[in-house]
């Protein structure tokens, strides 16, 4: 304090200690706050679903990185409509949680590939972004000037171990509102950052058989499958031709972590079937890609039908062995693809028209199995359905069912272009909920247990078990789900080929389905890379603003957000002016 003198009083010369007390504290303490937080790691996050938490997986991957990993991500500029501003936003707090666990060897930069004022350069770049892997895509964006389309690339390309991936972000699927999809590119971002880093530290890759010799799908038919199983497997084509050893080693040894059995179209014979027999008893595992029926689709096109009538795989009697049966009849579903029909009359000029194919069903996923949670629709083509059996120690779990509206045609069945004329409603489909996908885990009887047939009751070095070890199998009721479209491509000379489509995409409606991270899933878990599946099944909220209440609340809540906050403003200030009033004028 200061008396009447202007000298300084004892009491105020204590009051100055007393501050520099507390600040010097404060100061330590902060100080011992900063040192001990550098030992101690640890991320808050109070949202509902955890949204900002990473999976001890993704956990795990972050750690693990050596040198740096470095993210360049197109999804940047000042027109991109609001979804994508949101997708912007969490992909960048998804790459910071990632940085805080790898200790910030996760670096990133966000990129606006709409930048460049010359629409050449622009067009150069995003051609370049495609044949990285990225998939530009237009966007209709509506302005309160009017509408306007929009080129962009949501994707991200990652450098790590002088290796570049690319890792496309929006994940449009067929028809689902864009809310839709934004909420499943949100719900996939940490699975597809995992999934990019990943794919880059492979050292080894397990080896997987493509089984050949029974007039299987052909190497352009799964060129897309073969393409991205490719990343994380060594696949090989494998022909048995009665080989006990083409699967197995003398010892009893898998050759291959897993077999794949694509749309067969004649007989299995008896060894064949045993050699795939006694490699499941050996703990092998087998992604069956099954058509019962078989269906002359030139029929079709030159006749406007084709029947459908079982085709004997002499597999029946070991699937049936196994849990499951494969039925001789044709799903009709009226959540379906589309194909071009000519609606015009006969002498006219064609006009094409798409118009629902119900042999062309889309297929949802049933229940919370990794393989598919938060998978989008799989495209088939003339399925079957599958009834599970009951067997001991096997545990069945269906993985794809058709929707409520369906219904079965028994074989052999004519299948018409003329439905597509007949207008039908979906009331006529009243089969709901037909499986078409299921998984069999646990331990397996042989087929064979008690009669080995020639020549294996006299090779001494085949090591015949009739139980298995504990494996796993998925049947599936159509061989077309693995098999890509292809497109002719034409030059000087006429035809040249050939081109595989992405798997999934449908040639006549450009929309892609889910068929390619169906296959990967399926051969994730039965290879035992289930810790990317744990991270996809993952499920968030998107929280979105209601597009017809902005429009009309606009200017309210413009002015509310500008006028409250200098109220509130102003209102403190005078209550603070008044306390000082209060407080020195005594």
């Amino acid at each position: 304090m200061v008396n009447e003198q202007g000298k300084h009083t004892p009491a105020s010369g204590k009051t100055a200690r007393r501050d520099l007390l507390k600040l010097g504290l404060s100061l330590v303490i902060l100080f011992l706050l900063n040192y001990v937080g550098s030992f101690v790691f640890h991320r808050f996050d109070l949202t509902s679903e955890k949204r900002y938490t990473l999976s001890p997986q993704s956990k795990k991957i972050a750690e693990n990185i050596q040198g740096t990993a470095f993210f360049r991500i197109y999804l940047e500029g000042s027109k991109l409509p609001a979804g994508l501003i949101r997708l912007r936003d969490e992909t960048k707090e998804m790459l910071d949680e990632f940085r805080a666990y790898s200790g910030g060897k996760i670096q990133y930069e966000f990129i606006d590939p709409t930048a460049n004022p010359n629409p050449d350069e622009q067009l150069a770049l995003f051609k370049q972004l495609y044949k990285e892997g990225l998939t530009p895509i237009n966007m209709h964006v509506e302005e309160s000037s009017g509408s306007s389309e929009l080129m962009v690339a949501p994707g991200a390309i990652l450098s790590y171990r002088g290796k570049e991936i690319a890792m496309n972000i929006y994940q449009s699927q067929g028809n689902t509102s864009s809310a839709d999809v934004l909420n499943y590119s949100i719900e996939e971002l940490e699975y597809d950052i995992d999934n990019a880093i990943q794919k880059l530290t492979i050292d080894f890759k397990p080896k997987v058989a493509f089984i050949q010799g029974q007039a299987e799908l052909d190497s352009v038919q799964t060129a897309s499958a073969v393409k991205a199983l490719s990343e994380y497997y060594n696949i090989r084509p494998v022909e048995i031709n009665h080989r006990s050893g083409a699967l197995l080693d003398s010892g009893g040894t898998l050759r291959y972590q897993a077999i794949v059995i694509a749309k067969p179209d004649t007989a299995f014979s008896e060894p064949d079937k045993i050699s795939i027999d006694q490699y499941i008893m050996h703990g092998g595992k087998v992604l069956w890609l099954i058509d019962p029926l078989y269906t002359p689709l030139d029929s079709l096109a030159a006749n406007g039908q084709t029947i459908a009538f079982p085709n004997d795989l002499n597999l029946e009697d070991m699937l049936f062995q196994y849990g499951v049966r494969i039925n001789n009849n044709v799903i009709l579903d009226f959540q379906c693809s589309a194909i071009p029909v000519n609606k015009g009359m006969r002498g006219e000029q064609p006009q094409w028209e798409l118009a629902q194919w119900f042999y062309k069903p889309l297929i949802g996923p049933t229940g919370n199995s990794p393989i598919v949670k938060n998978l989008n629709l799989v495209e088939f083509n003339i399925a079957s359905t599958l009834d599970t059996i009951k067997v001991p120690d096997v545990k069945k779990t269906i993985l794809l069912a058709t929707s409520k509206s369906t219904a079965l045609r028994t074989a052999p069945a004519r299948i018409s272009l003329g439905i597509t004329a007949l207008h039908l409603t979906e009331d006529q489909f009243r089969q709901s909920f037909q499986p078409v996908a299921i998984l069999l885990e646990g331990k397996f009887t042989s087929l064979y247990k008690g009669r080995i047939p020639h020549p294996y009751d006299t090779a001494k070095k085949f090591d015949f078990k009739s139980q298995s070890k504990p494996t796993a199998m998925i049947i599936v009721s159509d061989g077309d789900v693995i098999r890509n479209e292809t497109e002719v491509l034409r030059n000087d000379k006429g035809y040249g080929g050939e081109m595989a489509l992405p798997l999934g995409q449908d040639k006549y409606t450009q929309q892609l389905y889910s068929n390619k991270d169906f296959i990967l899933n399926c051969m994730n878990y039965l290879c035992g890379d289930s810790n990317l599946l744990m991270v996809r099944g993952r499920e968030l909220q998107v929280r979105l603003l209601d597009d017809k209440k902005v429009k009309i609340q606009k200017t309210q809540w413009q002015v509310i957000n500008l006028a409250v906050p200098v109220l509130l403003i102003i209102i403190l200030g005078l209550i603070l002016a008044a306390m000082r009033k209060a407080k020195y004028t005594k």
